[in-house]
């Protein structure tokens, strides 16, 4: 099933629960709306470019799970956005960017950008350790803000965030695109409405084949490369260029259990109704040091939520995943006709549903057969007459970015708001923490902090590197 047939059936299809965030001017269908892009990488310009909303910028940036030329109806509407700002340190991708913005304005520093009061609204896709400091020198100087995940590099930057966003009363959204997605909104109406009876145990899966690069010596860095901006509160390193490919290193991300499983843990808290573990537990391992980076190859954490427990997992070694195909369904990140890399199944007394970003899958619980298979005993019929089903839909992004233009223009709380995307980038933190320490934690969420353990809270913050120590942390 694809999604124009399964929208139709969905009673609750998209993102409808939008509320009055702020007394600001409503935008006018015809007034233009003018953005800056901070960080112009692959990210952001796929971001800025759907955001823009042209069928050219569409098709341009359309990608293996994207169905070019087959536009959802809600993607037709005119946005009448301008990209009036591009802002990077690295000016070769300035330069790139004005390819597709011509009549943008260009900056070096964020904070250039963020004063011109031409400019409405931001996107933030730049490295992790630059997301907080950010997110609230734009909310100060009055921007709305598209922000990408994960929401910030450690938690104890999150409570700063969100009271700069409140204070000053901004829109802003985080780019947890599966919030776009019609089919996980259906999956939590199927598991809290009780289709698959009790859900006590959820596995989340995040597969691939080896990440990084051979490693290569410290070096210059390029002329038009302002390496100590790019680090910024971030530790004092020697260029190297294996660095900007900083997913593979710790100091301006956090591993694949952040950059992979907030999405997920974003969906899992969707989909169950719960967002607050109260125990975490980790264990992971580098294997492969003849890479460039230092991010785990393999982590598995344990999450215990009141009522159910998420077991988290991540390998680079191997791209196939868990679970079974359907013939004939896409899947997200697929290479091959048999992987199925990255997913989240929820196992309930009376079915089991699988969830990626473009599909979901339910499997009616099968009872009887005897031990194992053995004995050649037949399986006995489904315990409910629940009936198997597989549905596809579109890569979410582009949902999800004209979601952000509808909510600036009207003034309306974004579903993937800070709150929101700060509990799911949390849970990735608290993973990571609890592998550091090598035990069992226990987290209070009230007071964002783990319960009577001095040295699991040290890793709660780390502190900025001067001179880029632009906001304050109480």
């Amino acid at each position: 099933m694809e999604r124009r047939d399964f929208v139709k059936k969905s009673m609750n299809a998209g993102i409808a629960a939008w509320t009055a965030a702020s007394a600001d001017r409503v935008f006018g269908a015809n007034e233009k709306l003018r953005v800056g892009l901070i960080g112009c990488g692959g990210r952001g310009t796929f971001d800025a470019r759907l955001m823009r909303g042209t069928p050219e910028d569409i098709q341009a940036v359309a990608f293996e799970n994207y169905h070019n030329g087959n536009l959802d109806p809600r993607l037709k509407e005119a946005r009448n956005v301008e990209m009036a700002a591009l802002c990077d340190v690295y000016e070769s991708r300035i330069a790139t960017a004005k390819r597709w913005a011509p009549e943008a304005k260009t900056f070096k520093d964020f904070r250039a950008l963020l004063a011109d009061k031409d400019i409405d609204a931001v996107i933030i896709a730049t490295m992790d350790q630059w997301h907080a400091p950010m997110l609230i020198l734009a909310c100060e100087a009055g921007k709305d803000v598209y922000l990408e995940k994960p929401v910030m590099y450690r938690v104890g930057e999150a409570k700063a965030m969100i009271e700069a966003v409140r204070r000053n009363k901004r829109i802003v959204q985080i780019g947890t695109q599966h919030r776009a997605a019609d089919h996980i909104a259906e999956a939590a109406k199927m598991v809290q409405g009780g289709k698959i009876g009790e859900v006590h145990f959820v596995r989340v899966w995040n597969y691939m084949s080896r990440m990084g690069s051979a490693p290569v010596p410290d070096s210059e860095p390029p002329a038009d490369l302002n390496w100590d901006a790019w680090l910024g509160p971030a530790p004092k390193v020697p260029y190297n260029r294996a660095r900007l490919n900083y997913r593979s290193f710790m100091d301006y991300t956090n591993g694949l259990i952040s950059d992979y499983g907030n999405h997920r843990f974003d969906s899992v808290h969707q989909i169950m109704g719960a967002d607050t573990p109260l125990k975490v537990s980790s264990s992971g391992v580098r294997f492969d040091k003849d890479r460039s980076g230092d991010i785990l190859d393999l982590q598995q954490a344990t999450f215990e939520y009141p009522n159910f427990v998420m077991s988290y997992e991540a390998c680079v070694y191997n791209g196939h995943g868990l679970g079974g195909r359907t013939p004939g369904m896409r899947y997200y990140g697929m290479r091959g006709s048999e992987d199925r890399p990255h997913g989240m199944a929820f196992y309930g007394t009376e079915a089991a549903l699988f969830v990626d970003r473009i599909g979901m899958e339910l499997y009616p619980e099968v009872r009887g057969g005897g031990r194992g298979g053995r004995g050649g005993q037949p399986a006995m019929a489904p315990a409910v007459a629940a009936e198997r089903m597989h549905m596809n839909e579109d890569e979410p992004t582009p949902l999800h970015t004209k979601y952000f233009v509808d909510n600036v223009r009207g003034r309306k709380e974004p579903f993937a708001n800070i709150e929101v995307g700060a509990r799911a980038t949390t849970i990735a933190c608290i993973g990571n923490v609890a592998y550091w320490t090598g035990r069992k934690l226990t987290w209070d969420a009230a007071k964002a902090s783990f319960r009577d353990d001095e040295e699991a809270n040290r890793y709660l913050f780390r502190p900025y590197r001067k001179p880029w120590d632009l906001v304050k942390f109480s």
